[in-house]
């Protein structure tokens, strides 16, 4: 079939359209390439993926043709989907997604799930009954503190980014789901925002950087070429942000609070390690993500409850 950029061929239908782009990201060994060639071509037409199927017989035009073509060529050259169209879904809700932040992992809903399991749902009634506070780390587009947020209004909620480019992509998404008065965004490096003249937190969640330095360059080009590498760089180990959360964590905890965290598939036992090290966590557990690897660990503080405030850069 002739290339889609020959517009004057009036037989560029959706439906052949799909079927050339496919073929064409099967010889250059893209992932899920039918998926890929319905987002693109629904991108560009401003359609919804299963609208196409009710269009199979609609022409492009010229300029849709040309921006189609566009977004072919970043594709193969292996830039992520989520970045070439500039969203991705996560716990149902479409994030807006830039390359200062990670694309969003459907591992991390494990994270997710976790902390909802210790989050009461508060009737709507009486907002203020025993309302918790989380603090997520490195929250990027926010995804995981906008899931907790949407399924568990009322509590009190708080996310922090070193890049400032991030906290403002994250606090756009939750004004875009309407969240924006829910969540407080800040700007800090882990736990540098947080002094000692407020109520802790029930909960701190954090995804960290947990890839060996050495292992990011066998990784996908996807992820090695377009993800910020300090978003998932865990230095020589790839224990450095688990090992410093831990060892800090439980001072910003209340009493009996709970320490969540995304790990490496393969870094159960150092983690374990680490927090026995630590020696002020008990009720240590690790869950496994939809792949069967142990993803999750949780923990709480044993000892007695500390108390600290939030003097973050907001915006």
């Amino acid at each position: 079939m002739q290339n889609p950029s020959k517009s004057q061929d009036p037989e560029w239908t959706i439906l052949k359209l799909l079927k050339w782009t496919t073929s064409y990201f099967k010889t250059h060994n893209i992932d899920s390439p039918r998926a890929t060639a319905e987002i693109l071509l629904a991108h560009v037409l401003k359609l919804k993926r299963i609208d196409l199927y009710l269009r199979f017989d609609q022409p492009l035009v010229d300029k849709e043709l040309s921006r189609l073509k566009t977004l072919i060529k970043r594709r193969i050259k292996r830039e992520p989907v989520a970045y070439i169209v500039g969203i991705k879904e996560f716990w149902s809700l479409e994030l807006a997604v830039t390359k200062d932040v990670l694309i969003p992992r459907p591992e991390t809903e494990c994270l997710v799930e976790a902390a909802l399991d210790l989050l009461p749902e508060i009737p709507p009634s009486n907002p203020m009954l025993n309302p918790k506070r989380i603090l997520e780390l490195g929250t990027g587009s926010g995804a995981i503190t906008l899931a907790l947020a949407s399924m568990r209004p009322n509590h009190l909620f708080f996310a922090s980014d070193c890049s400032m480019n991030a906290v403002k992509l994250a606090q756009k998404n939750a004004k875009y789901h309407g969240l924006d008065t829910s969540i407080h965004f800040f700007c800090a490096d882990w736990f540098k925002a947080l002094t000692n003249n407020a109520a802790g937190f029930d909960i701190i969640i954090s995804n960290p950087p947990y890839i060996p330095t050495q292992t990011i360059a066998h990784l996908q080009p996807e992820i090695y070429q377009y993800e910020p590498i300090s978003a998932m760089d865990g230095k020589q180990d790839g224990l450095a942000s688990l090992k410093h959360i831990i060892k800090k964590a439980h001072e910003y905890l209340h009493r009996q609070g709970r320490l969540l965290m995304e790990i490496g598939h393969d870094q159960k036992n150092a983690v374990q390690k680490i927090i026995e090290s630590c020696g002020m966590y008990k009720d240590v557990i690790f869950s496994k993500d939809y792949s069967g690897y142990d993803r999750i660990v949780q923990m709480q503080k044993k000892c007695c409850e500390s108390k600290f405030n939030l003097l973050g850069k907001s915006v």
